[in-house]
C-alpha cells in the first residue's frame, strides 16, 4: 500500500497545525499571569462563551471512534447508528434544562467533588478511581489507537508508531496550556472538522455516483446509497429469527433495534454527556446561561454529525459490495474512512486528514485535561498532598497529563487491549457501559430524590459495575439463552451473548431498585441532599426557541428513516 499524500496535502496540513498553535499560543499568553491558578487551569477560569462551551463539546466528543468507528459502524450497520448522535442531542437538551443547574447551584467542579458533597468521601474515591482507568485504558487509547490507524492507511501502512507519537506531542501542546487553551483551539479544530468532514462526504458521495455510472452529483451519489444498501437506510435493526444469517444476528447484537431505545441508548447518552467530567467540565466555570446556551447549541450541531461520521461508511460499504474499493482489504469496518479518503483529490485529502487530527487531538487534549482535573483535585489533594497549594497542583496536573498519556501510547504501541478486533466505537460503547448503569442511577437519585443516602450511592456503584459485568458475560450460561428478561444470540464466535444495550438497561433498573431499596431503611430526607430551586429551570425564550428548532429537525428525520 503506498502512501496517498503529495505535497499540496502536506501544504494544508501543515497551515492547519501552524494557526492552531500560533492561537493556541496566544490564548496560553494572555493567561499567563495565571499561570499557577488551579482554576484557571482547570476550569479556564469560567471565561469561555457559550460558543466556545458548545464547540469544545462537539470538538472534544467527535474524535477517532467518530470518524474512524462510527464510519465503520455505518459501513456495518447504516444509519441505526445515527442514534447515537441524535439522541445525544435530545439527551443534551436534558441535562441544560435539569442537571447543569443543579452543579452550579452548588458549585460542582467535579464529578468526584459531587459525589462528595452528595454522599460521602468513600462513594467519590472509587468513582475517582474508575474514571481514571476509564478515561485511561478505554477512552484515550482507542482515540489514539483507532486516529493513528486511519492516517497510516493513508500514508501507505508503514508509520502506526511515529503517528502515535506525533499526535500524543500535538495534544500534549494544547492540553499544557490548560482548559482555556484547549476551549478556544477547539473553535479552529471543530470548525475544521466540519469543514473537512462535509467536503469528505461531499466527495464520496460524488465518488459513489462516478463510480456506479448514474450521475457525478451529491443527489445521485446519495440516491445510489439508498438503491445499493436500502437494508442501510432504516433507523431500527429487525430482531432476528429462525432464518436470519450470522451478519444480521451481529447487526442486531450491536445495536438491537427498539429494546436500544427503551433503555441502553439513553443510559449511554445521559451518563456521557451528564456524568462525565470529560464533558461537563467545559460548562462548570461559566454562569447558568452560557452555559446552557453552549450546551443547547452543541446539541443542535449534533444533528449534523451523522452526515460526517456515518455517510462515508455507507459510501465504502456500497463501493466494497459492487468490487469499487480493493484497498477495503477482508472488509473491515475499521478501516472503512481511510479507504475512501483514498479517492479524494489532491488537496482535499490534507484537508479531510487535518479534520480528522482536528478530532482526535482535540478529544485527546481533552480527556488528559479530565484525567489531570480528577486525579489532581479527588486524589492527589485529598489524599496525597492535602497542603498542596495551587502552584503544586498545577505542577501534579501536567505530571498527570504525561503520565497518562505515556500509559495510553505503552497499551496502543501492540493493541493490547484488542481494540482493532472489536471494532473501536462498539468497543468504547460496550466497556465504558459497565460503570454507565450505577454511575447514572447514582447521580439520577442523587439530584432528584431527597432520600437516597451514602449507603445506597455505595452499594449502587458497586453492583450496577456487577450486574453489568453479570449480564454481558455470564447471564447465558447461568439462566438460559432465553428468559423473560432477555433473549441471547450467537456471536461471531457461536458464544451466546445478550446485546449490551439490552445488558446496560437490566443493570441500571435492578440497580435502582436496590438503591431506593437499601434508601428507605434511612431517614426520610438525607441531610445531604441537594436543596432544589424551581427558578433554575426555567428558560428563556432563545432556548426554548433552539429546543424546539432541535426538536423539530429530529422528528423529520425520523420521520423519513424510521
Amino acid at each position: 500500500m503506498k502512501n496517498q499524500l503529495t505535497a499540496i496535502d502536506y501544504v494544508v496540513f501543515i497551515i492547519y497545525f501552524i494557526i492552531v498553535a500560533i492561537y493556541g499560543y496566544s490564548v496560553y499568553r494572555k493567561r499567563r499571569s495565571k499561570e499557577h491558578d488551579a482554576k484557571a487551569f482547570f476550569l479556564a477560569e469560567g471565561s469561555l462563551t457559550w460558543w466556545a462551551i458548545g464547540a469544545s463539546l462537539i470538538a472534544s466528543n467527535i474524535s477517532a471512534e467518530q470518524f474512524v468507528g462510527m464510519s465503520g459502524e455505518g459501513f456495518f450497520l447504516g444509519i441505526a447508528v445515527s442514534a447515537y448522535e441524535w439522541i445525544a442531542a435530545v439527551a443534551l437538551i436534558i441535562i441544560a434544562i435539569w442537571f447543569i443547574p443543579v452543579y452550579l447551584k452548588n458549585k460542582i467542579y467535579t464529578m468526584p467533588q459531587f459525589l462528595t458533597t452528595r454522599y460521602n468521601e468513600s462513594v467519590a474515591l472509587i468513582m475517582a478511581v474508575f474514571w481514571l482507568f476509564l478515561y485511561v485504558f478505554v477512552n484515550l487509547t482507542s482515540i489514539l489507537y483507532l486516529g493513528a490507524v486511519a492516517i497510516n492507511g493513508l500514508l501507505g501502512g508503514e508509520y502506526l508508531h511515529p503517528i502515535m507519537i506525533g499526535l500524543s506531542i500535538f495534544a500534549l501542546l494544547i492540553s499544557l496550556g490548560g482548559m482555556k487553551v484547549i476551549g478556544y483551539t477547539d473553535v479552529i479544530q471543530v470548525a475544521v472538522l466540519i469543514i473537512g468532514g462535509l467536503a469528505t462526504t461531499y466527495m464520496a458521495l460524488v465518488i459513489v455516483g462516478e463510480k456506479l455510472g448514474v450521475g457525478s452529483d451529491v443527489v445521485s451519489g446519495f440516491r445510489a446509497l439508498m438503491a445499493h444498501a436500502p437494508d442501510h437506510f432504516h433507523m431500527i435493526i429487525p430482531k432476528p429469527n429462525a432464518t436470519s444469517s450470522q451478519n444480521d444476528i451481529d447487526r442486531y447484537l450491536t445495536f438491537p433495534g427498539l429494546a436500544s431505545y427503551l433503555a441502553g441508548i439513553w443510559i449511554i447518552n445521559l451518563n456521557y454527556w451528564g456524568c462525565n467530567q470529560y464533558i461537563t467540565q467545559r460548562a462548570l466555570g461559566a454562569d447558568l446561561q452560557t452555559a446552557r446556551t453552549g450546551i443547547l447549541f452543541a446539541g443542535f450541531l449534533k444533528l449534523l454529525m451523522p452526515v460526517i461520521v456515518m455517510l462515508p461508511g455507507i459510501a465504502a460499504f456500497v463501493l466494497y459490495k459492487n468490487g469499487q474499493l480493493p484497498q477495503l482489504i477482508d472488509g473491515r469496518k475499521d478501516y472503512a474512512y481511510s479507504s475512501v479518503l483514498s479517492f479524494l483529490p489532491n488537496g482535499l485529502k490534507g484537508l479531510s486528514i487535518a479534520a480528522l487530527t482536528a478530532a482526535i487531538v482535540a478529544s485527546l487534549a481533552g480527556k488528559v485535561n479530565s484525567i489531570s482535573t480528577i486525579y489532581t483535585l479527588d486524589v492527589h489533594k485529598k489524599y496525597i498532598n492535602k497542603n498542596a497549594d495551587e502552584r503544586k497542583q498545577v505542577i501534579t496536573g501536567r505530571i498527570a497529563v504525561f503520565v497518562a498519556m505515556i500509559l495510553a501510547i505503552l497499551f496502543t504501541w501492540k493493541d493490547l487491549l484488542g481494540i482493532g478486533g472489536t471494532g473501536g466505537f462498539t468497543y468504547i460503547q460496550k466497556y465504558t457501559g459497565f460503570i454507565s448503569p450505577g454511575v447514572f442511577a447514582m447521580f439520577l437519585l442523587g439530584m432528584f430524590w431527597k432520600r437516597t443516602t451514602g449507603a445506597a450511592a455505595f452499594v449502587g456503584v458497586i453492583v450496577g459495575f456487577l450486574l453489568s459485568v453479570f449480564f454481558n458475560e455470564m447471564a447465558p450460561h447461568v439462566l438460559g439463552n432465553e428468559t423473560f428478561m432477555y433473549t441471547a444470540y450467537p456471536n461471531a464466535n457461536g458464544v451466546y451473548e445478550i446485546p449490551f444495550h439490552i445488558c446496560m438497561g437490566l443493570a441500571f433498573l435492578f440497580t435502582m431498585i436496590i438503591m431506593v431499596a437499601v434508601s428507605l431503611a434511612g431517614p426520610k430526607v438525607n441531610p445531604k441532599a441537594f436543596a432544589l430551586d424551581k427558578e433554575m429551570f426555567k428558560l428563556k425564550p432563545s432556548s426554548i426557541v433552539l429546543i424546539l428548532i432541535t426538536f423539530l429537525i429530529l422528528t423529520a428525520l425520523y420521520v423519513k428513516f424510521w
